[in-house]
């Protein structure tokens, strides 16, 4: 018996858009549309696209210790958020491991968090498993969460929100757009400026279909939003990382708050801090997350095995794809970290066949964030 998928509430859109349907991470989504992966993916570089992505998990924290609490599950600095901005954030285990990637922003009165489809029941039981008196956890099923990507983003955001516009890479704000009460940050998962916009499910068509009447605005499915992340080196939980790395070995560090390091004024409290504070110290750990730059046209995939000049094994492709705006394959992959530094040749094996590739900087084109 096949598996009851959910639908989205801009479920009828799609396919009144000519979406090809797929199953991800428990729904009914969008893979593409009649415009094509390729198309769609240029179209968000040089113009606008919009994504749906309302299969991601939205919750408030509500109370007084909220951000102490959460604080208490990443090795991210909460409690000093300032109000009006978002921080990217990590749950990990008691071994250090990834439990998920997700998004913080401080409203004031609560917390708005984001976490990944896949995760979504996991990350909500283990907030709430680490309630603390006084903090209420309220999970947002009846919204719909899109996001506006690409240079021509905040000139249509403009058109219906002013107040938008003197907005920066990570500014979070509660608005009112064409009367539809919204969630919108100014941050995207495509490397470009944009927005992610949180929507009553009621009113997410009406709105989707306004943006979508601007002439700079296409629909885009899951499958150009993942090429469009590869090459801003940005990671997919379950493929990129998961429980058995740390963020240390995923080449995370910067995302571990300076206060909460070693020698930070919280130090430590969360979970796995000991392993993962000894590797940034010791710089001792055995495999590492970078990118690789193909020289052939063929791409790369998810699973494919690295090996060395001498044939052994020395890694495999998490996330791997043609890149359409640089023109070449790119893919993310662990590699021991021998191996990892920037120009060192590696080589996929494709069929029989030894592809070279190169480690390479991440990301692979330059991030477009608006910094102001």
């Amino acid at each position: 018996m096949s598996e009851q998928l959910n639908k989205t509430p801009l479920y009828d859109l799609h396919l009144e858009l000519g979406g090809k349907m797929v199953p991800f991470a428990g729904f009914e989504m969008p893979v593409q549309y009649p415009l094509g992966v390729k198309n769609e993916h240029i179209h968000t570089r040089e113009k606008a696209g919009l994504f749906d992505v309302s299969h991601m998990g939205q919750v408030l924290l509500k109370g007084e210790g909220a951000a102490a609490m959460l604080e208490k599950l990443v090795p991210v600095d909460i409690i000093d958020l300032p109000v009006g901005k978002q921080r990217y954030a990590l749950f990990t285990n008691e071994e250090g491991g990834i439990m998920d990637d997700l998004m913080v922003a401080n409203y004031g009165d609560y917390l708005y968090v984001v976490v990944n489809a896949a995760c979504k029941y996991q990350d909500i039981g283990h907030m709430t498993e680490n309630l603390e008196d006084g903090v209420e956890l309220e999970v947002l099923d009846d919204r719909a969460l899109v996001a506006l990507q690409g240079p021509a983003a905040a000139d249509v955001m403009k058109r219906f929100a002013p107040e938008t516009a003197d907005m920066v890479f990570m500014d979070t704000r509660r608005i009112s757009v064409e009367g539809i009460d919204c969630f919108v940050s100014r941050s995207g998962y495509t490397g470009e400026d944009g927005f992610e916009i949180s929507i009553p499910s009621a009113d997410a068509a009406k709105l989707c279909k306004m943006f979508l009447d601007q002439p700079e605005v296409e629909a885009i499915g899951l499958g150009a939003r993942d090429s469009l992340r590869l090459e801003s080196g940005l990671c997919l939980y379950g493929h990129d990382l998961d429980t058995t790395t740390t963020p240390i070995e995923g080449s995370l560090i910067w995302a571990i708050s300076k206060i909460r390091r070693a020698d930070g004024e919280r130090a430590g409290g969360f979970p796995g801090a000991d392993k993962i504070l000894e590797q940034i110290a010791t710089k001792e750990f055995d495999t590492k997350r970078v990118g690789l730059l193909g020289s052939s046209r063929a791409p790369v995939r998810e699973g494919t095995e690295l090996v060395n000049a001498e044939g052994e094994v020395i890694g495999k492709v998490t996330s791997g794809s043609f890149g359409p705006t640089i023109g070449a394959p790119v893919s993310m992959a662990y590699v021991k970290k021998a191996y990892s530094t920037l120009e060192t040749e590696v080589f996929a094996l494709v069929r029989g066949k030894q592809l070279p590739m190169t480690v390479s900087r991440m990301p692979f084109i330059e991030q477009r964030y608006y910094r102001g």
